[in-house]
């Protein structure tokens, strides 16, 4: 069985039709499989929607957040509930279009134990994030201790194998991609263009994509601490030479007010920079310390075995649901 995560935060514009587009793919691929969809704290009629969903089709499980866990919480936890011999990661806004699913599957089929979907392209309405994101993939490649693919999120398959090793690790301040890329085991990458949302706006702020970007900074590269080593050979360097200069004949006045001047602030922007590169890793350490969970799980909605060939396929008709044949669905 293929398990296929989807964390849900505020998304009731899109399920419906969401999950219509992961059914329909997943059918082609034919396999076993379940659609875990995890409600992240969502505010609007979601859980309601998702209810609606599992009561009209037996693949569908609904994992319930006791509040918002933020992005990587939610997928934690659809991590943790899945039971497929694969799991699917992918987001619920048609960003990552249900029509690769089979093409993800067909890879593991073949042998792989990872299988990332690496965009091709990608259209982004939001101009500033169009821009700046493949930026940070450039700097995350160049900074990474560990060869990360590029342009790639949490959009990919992984086998149990490779599923259980990212449950095993205890951090909290998580990188998917880099955690995926560390485990190993045996890699393909499937190409695809990414979607812009088909409706509704994107449910991370700028700061929360930040605060990832430095997740993934952090997790998976020592060289911002060594780049204050070498900062701090530069600025002894720097130090040297204006010490060299002031011998030079010059205005006592001039000397003594650029001499000081240069030094305050180039010595105390070296020394504030290292605070902030030291302060981030501290923080993570702390985070690790506390050992809290990335989410809880309030309760998962799951169909006892015994009920499953009684629901039938989910179908949309307008705005509504119909069931299909229970006997083709089973």
């Amino acid at each position: 069985m293929v398990s296929v995560v989807v964390p849900i935060f505020n998304e009731e514009e899109l399920i419906v039709r969401f999950h219509e587009a992961v059914a329909n793919a997943m059918e082609s691929a034919r396999t076993q499989w379940e659609v875990v969809y995890v409600n992240d704290g969502s505010s609007d009629s979601s859980l309601e929607i998702l209810r609606g969903l599992q009561s009209l089709d037996s693949h569908v499980v609904v994992v319930e957040l006791s509040r918002n866990w933020g992005h990587m919480g939610a997928i934690s936890a659809g991590l943790q509930t899945a039971h497929g011999a694969a799991v699917i990661l992918m987001d619920g806004d048609f960003q990552d279009p249900p029509e690769v699913l089979p093409q993800l599957i067909d890879a593991w089929r073949e042998g792989a134990e990872v299988v990332v979907a690496v965009r091709r392209s990608r259209q982004e309405k939001r101009k500033v994030l169009a821009k700046l994101f493949p930026l940070f993939y450039r700097v995350m490649g160049t900074l990474s201790d560990y060869p990360i693919p590029l342009n790639a999120g949490i959009f990919s398959l992984m086998s149990r194998k490779a599923v259980d090793s990212v449950n095993a690790m205890g951090e909290r301040n998580r990188y998917l991609p880099g955690l995926r890329a560390w485990v190993g085991y045996k890699n393909q990458v499937v190409f695809y263009d990414r979607q812009d949302r088909l409706a509704g706006d994107g449910k991370l702020s700028f700061i929360s994509r930040i605060k990832y970007a430095m997740d993934a900074i952090t997790s998976f590269s020592y060289k911002p601490l060594r780049l204050s080593f070498a900062l701090f050979f530069f600025a002894t360097f720097m130090s040297t030479i204006l010490g060299l200069g002031m011998l030079i004949p010059k205005s006592p006045v001039v000397i003594v007010g650029l001499g000081i001047a240069s030094t305050v602030f180039f010595v105390g922007g070296l020394l504030l920079l290292s605070l902030g590169v030291l302060g981030e890793y501290v923080g993570r350490v702390y985070d690790e310390v506390r050992s809290r969970p990335l989410s809880l799980i309030s309760r998962v909605h799951r169909f006892p075995a015994m009920l499953a060939p009684q629901v039938g396929m989910m179908s949309v008709q307008g705005d509504g649901y119909q069931n299909r044949n229970a006997t083709e669905a089973a």
